[in-house]
């Protein structure tokens, strides 16, 4: 358990303790506080010593597959909200595969979008910053809205809309460095969550203890562990398969079924990950693998505009 994961205490502007919601594939680390009407989303991981209070202004939403890392404290003021991409009103709003990196602030009424990076030590507060935005160490952002993909550079003090709006694009190489400690992040998340688990350690230990055959074709899926190091790996013809689905345009969808339900065709659904990424597609598809691994696992490849499926593919059978 967090070291405070709690309701929120009643006061004059909010009576009802709300609690934290936490996704069944988040990590929140024992050493975290983690108070109120927070709603944590898919994969993602909240570090030790982080504080995320919503006592004061609240509600909080972090999305899937974003990592809060060590020393962050985010909060809110009672007054004031940003929209959120639901169209609902939210103290602080992170998107999904987005960093939020050691000892950063971000004080509500706070946006951060979807896979932005904020640096060491930076602030934002009261602020909107954009889908894609790079911002370095110790850079102030307050009172202006960053339009999407800017580049913030350490140390830079932007308390002006005129400031925001000279601000450079990010490039390939910024984003890319972004994508890698998303990718990072999710590799630890699947540790410490592997830590808790005997069965998943002796894995890592002993790779030859695995369920499946060493080269992962047993299932048709994965390898295990190898060498102290994460190496499930998804066959070929499926990395192709997935890459090509991406070029496409299209996004991938995963659901489940143990072997009762696969006898009659009675699919759960998985999520439908948001990412367009192939890296981080990859990482998120083996991490839903590992967690499932006596289940049959389907590959849906979905079309967001039309919402139709354009592809079914069984990518995991259990022995």
């Amino acid at each position: 358990m967090p070291l405070r994961h709690q309701p929120a205490p009643p006061t004059p502007w909010d009576h009802d303790q709300d609690k934290p919601t936490i996704a069944a594939s988040a990590y929140v680390h024992p050493r975290c506080s983690l108070i109120g009407d927070v709603h944590l989303g898919e994969n993602v991981i909240i570090a030790p010593n982080t504080s995320i209070r919503a006592d004061e202004g609240t509600p909080f939403y972090i999305g899937a597959n974003t990592n809060i890392q060590d020393g962050v404290v985010i909060h809110g003021l009672e007054q004031g909200r940003v929209f959120g991409d639901n169209q609902q009103a939210y103290s602080v709003w992170i998107g999904h595969d987005t960093c939020i990196t050691h000892m950063a602030l971000i004080h509500g009424p706070a946006y951060v979008g979807n896979e932005c990076f904020i640096g060491f030590r930076s602030t934002v507060f009261n602020a909107q910053v954009g889908h894609g935005c790079i911002v370095m160490m110790h850079a102030l952002i307050q009172d202006v809205e960053i339009p999407p993909g800017k580049y913030v550079p350490s140390g830079a003090v932007i308390t002006t809309q005129q400031a925001a709006d000279r601000l450079s694009d990010a490039n390939e190489s910024d984003r890319t460095f972004s994508y890698h400690v998303v990718e990072i992040n999710q590799a630890l998340r699947a540790g410490y969550r592997c830590a808790n688990d005997v069965a998943c350690v002796a894995s890592y230990q002993n790779p030859g203890s695995s369920n499946g055959s060493s080269n992962g074709s047993s299932n048709g899926s994965r390898s295990m562990p190898q060498n102290g190091k994460t190496s499930h790996l998804l066959q070929a013809d499926i990395v192709d398969m997935i890459r090509q689905q991406l070029r496409q345009g299209n996004r991938i969808g995963l659901e489940f079924a143990d072997a009762r339900r696969f006898k009659v065709g009675s699919w759960q659904s998985g999520p439908t990950l948001t990412s367009t990424h192939e890296a981080q597609v990859l990482t998120q598809m083996e991490q839903f693998l590992t967690d499932h691994p006596s289940d049959y696992v389907r590959l849906l490849s979905i079309d967001p505009k039309a919402k139709q499926r354009q592809l079914e593919q069984v990518i995991q059978k259990p022995e």
